[in-house]
């Protein structure tokens, strides 16, 4: 399997902005995404080297918590990312 690491880094980071909105919008700490984006956001942050500076500005720190559990510090607060 060939996978573009560009479109991967991309769809990573769509999915953070998705979770920061939905969590910012709900007003809840923890965000569930399925098994495969969850696994895409967690090669974006922890596995592609990406550079900080293009993840979401609000964006402090990241934490891989466990095979299920991202952490996420914002500028507002924490959450959390959870897979299904």
């Amino acid at each position: 399997m060939n996978i573009d690491p560009g479109l991967h880094v991309k769809q990573g980071i769509n999915h953070l902005n998705k979770a920061l909105q939905y969590a910012a919008r709900m007003g809840d700490d923890t965000v569930w995404l399925t098994q495969e984006d969850w696994h895409v956001l967690a090669d974006t942050l922890f596995h592609m080297g990406t550079p900080k500076e293009v993840l979401p500005e609000q964006v402090v720190s990241t934490e891989l918590i466990s095979d299920r559990i991202i952490g996420i510090k914002t500028t507002t607060g924490s959450l959390r990312i959870e897979r299904m």
